[in-house]
């Protein structure tokens, strides 16, 4: 009896990598840069298989047409547009919903960090068995091209001042560059939508134990100054100052309060020392006298030094409250964690099988 043959098929047991390519008016850069990575990525493609997930934050310039186009054709591109412009955070909290990958990556589409990153985080990740994988161009090997002077220099301040506040010792907080194993970054609860995202994604990294590793990196900013006036960053630089701020003292609030708490009580009771001395030297002058002698005493040494009983008195005062606030943040702080370490698992817990 004659058998038609079975034919086996093996299952493709390549990772699957989903490269998150977030942008808001990118018309200038994005059809360029999206070929640049496509090139890139063909160079690994015995070891991964990759899909890539454009989101379209509301841009007015033709960046969703394009973003279209090159989906059209292809089953491995997929295209989420916001209606408005949501921010950098809400634009990876959609990607971090829509992507499947083992591996996520996120990459600006102007190539300001160059494709080849992808596949020194992607090593990184594997190797260390990381949850994620920074690109920092400010530790050792890392370096800085053609970035304008206001942004470098708000860029280097903004990263030492949160890596003075976060453990772990970070050199960067705030790149968009980073690798992430698909299913931690996936049952991660974010919430910011601006750029302060990028501190916050860390932060809650840490605090579900996940291990962060960093790459060196080049960032260089020669392609965007190439594309001229025709593109406009979408950076709102005050915006993000106060984001980092906020970041910093999520990070380590006791820093914002009882920091200076304690400075500032250390300078109330030498003020207050020499209040005391005024005192007992009133007291000496005063000799016997009828009546409250203590009382005339005091009297006496406010008359002649009154900016130091109001100094001295006044910043103990400010000392207790700012010691206070600090103590209150500290529990604030670790009963989020808590609650948020609890929250996650459980989520974890409960979410269906793939």
């Amino acid at each position: 009896m004659h058998r038609t043959p079975r034919i086996m098929t093996v299952a493709d047991t390549r990772p699957l990598v989903t490269i998150v390519l977030p942008a808001f008016n990118e018309a200038a850069v994005l059809k360029g840069g999206f070929l640049a990575i496509e090139a890139y990525l063909r160079t690994l493609s015995a070891r991964y298989r990759f899909e890539y997930l454009l989101i379209d934050d509301g841009s007015t310039d033709g960046t969703a047409q394009i973003a279209d186009a090159l989906a059209a054709p292809r089953d491995d591109v997929s295209v989420v547009h916001h209606p408005t412009n949501a921010g950098v955070g809400r634009a990876f909290r959609t990607a971090f919903e829509h992507c499947r990958g083992d591996y996520i990556v996120t990459l600006d589409v102007d190539l300001s960090y160059d494709p080849q990153h992808i596949g020194l985080m992607l090593d990184k990740l594997r190797e260390t068995r990381a949850q994620m994988v920074l690109a920092s161009p400010y530790m050792k090997g890392g370096r800085i091209s053609n970035v304008p002077w206001l942004r470098r220099t708000l860029s280097i301040w903004a990263n030492r001042f949160l890596s003075l506040f976060a453990p772990g010792r970070l050199s960067t907080l705030t790149c968009m560059v980073r690798a992430y194993e698909g299913d931690f970054i996936r049952g991660l609860v974010l919430r910011a939508t601006g750029l302060e995202v990028m501190p916050e994604t860390v932060y809650k990294t840490m605090i579900m134990r996940g291990r962060i590793a960093q790459v060196p990196a080049h960032l260089d900013w020669s392609r965007q100054l190439a594309a001229g006036k025709g593109r406009r960053s979408s950076t709102r630089i005050g915006r993000q100052m106060i984001g980092t701020l906020l970041s910093g003292f999520i990070f380590r609030p006791f820093m914002f309060f009882i920091l200076p708490g304690i400075l500032l009580l250390a300078f109330s009771l030498w003020t207050n020392a020499w209040m005391f001395v005024h005192f007992f030297d009133a007291w000496r002058e005063l000799g016997a006298i009828e009546g409250d002698r203590i009382s005339a005493a005091v009297a006496q040494a406010y008359r002649e030094y009154p900016h130091t009983f109001i100094v001295g008195l006044l910043s103990l005062m400010l000392a207790i409250q700012l010691i206070g606030l600090g103590i209150l943040a500290l529990q604030a702080k670790n009963y989020f964690e808590e609650v948020f370490h609890l929250g996650s698992r459980a989520r974890r817990e409960r979410a269906p099988e793939p």
